[in-house]
């Protein structure tokens, strides 16, 4: 390759690395459940088709009938992502344990659905990212087993299953399975410009006219793009992500002033209004019972 066309190679190669590391660094979840699942020979399980879906082979292999895809196999060390737009069925080939997670993407991550395939599977998942592999056979409960929680476990469990879900993507990313271009070439680079910056200072004063201008657009255009990506509006975007910093920070032990500040409130009051209106309790309660537990 001669020096000019290897320069441009590594110029595209760079912009999909910093396109991929946006789009991973804003994946945040909701768990609607998480489970571990022995089925027995032949024995079917059917796929919810209005989640987001991840199922990981512990041992044995299921075979994968799904709409619009070819049957396949999924086999131990293997995972199976789906992206809630198609619907469909595992069946067991002999004894199989998995762990199987149906999740919701927050409000500012649900572009993600967008820029995945209807279905994936990562093979060899365990050996591609053993850490967060490592974490699977502790996931979820037992389909019998009664739900019992500490302080702090829905926090821990979301960024776990955050965590086992960006890990996916870039294993399947990194094997060469996405289109070429992926992630930036299926997003709007001057939305996504603006986003990251969004994600990088939630805390700072953002107007729609400073928006619009990060996105080079006029704000009645900026106002209707970012609507329609997003399905919100650019305000509501940013305090969805001051909402979500606001519980990481509060989890993590940080006082309510602290916050306050941190994400860019003239008072706690005011802070404690725009928090209680979005989670539906106030800071200091939230904190109370999501404060993450030191070992």
């Amino acid at each position: 390759m001669d020096p000019t066309a290897r320069a441009v190679a590594r110029s595209v190669a760079v912009g999909d690395d910093d396109a991929l590391e946006r789009l991973l660094s804003s994946v945040d979840v909701r768990i609607r459940r998480q489970l571990r699942l022995r089925l027995g020979d032949g024995e079917l399980l059917t796929l919810d088709p209005g989640a987001l879906t991840y199922a990981y082979v512990l041992s044995g292999e299921v075979r994968t009938r799904l709409t619009g895809n070819a049957p396949g196999a999924v086999g131990a060390g293997d995972m199976l992502i789906t992206s809630g737009r198609v619907q469909g069925t595992l069946t067991a080939r002999g004894p199989v344990a998995l762990l199987l997670a149906e999740l919701d993407l927050v409000d500012e991550a649900s572009h993600l659905t967008s820029l995945l395939p209807d279905a994936v599977v990562v093979h060899a998942f365990a050996d591609l990212e053993p850490a967060a592999a490592a974490m699977l056979p502790h996931m979820g409960i037992d389909a019998d087993e009664e739900l019992i929680t500490r302080g702090g476990d829905f926090a821990v469990c979301r960024m776990m299953a955050a965590t086992v879900l960006i890990s996916a993507i870039r294993a399947w990313a990194a094997a060469g399975c996405a289109p070429q271009g992926w992630p930036a070439a299926a997003g709007d680079p001057f939305l996504d410009r603006v986003v990251a910056a969004i994600h990088a200072d939630p805390g700072r004063e953002w107007t729609v006219e400073a928006l619009a201008a990060l996105g080079a657009m006029s704000r009645s255009v900026f106002a209707e793009r970012f609507r329609i990506r997003f399905g919100r509006s650019p305000a509501g975007y940013v305090t969805s992500v001051r909402m979500r910093t606001a519980q990481d920070l509060l989890s993590r032990g940080l006082g309510v002033s602290t916050v306050s500040r941190e994400l860019g409130y003239a008072s706690d009051e005011g802070f404690s209004r725009a928090f209680r209106r979005s989670v539906g309790t106030t800071p200091s309660a939230w904190r109370s019972t999501h404060q993450l537990v030191s070992a």
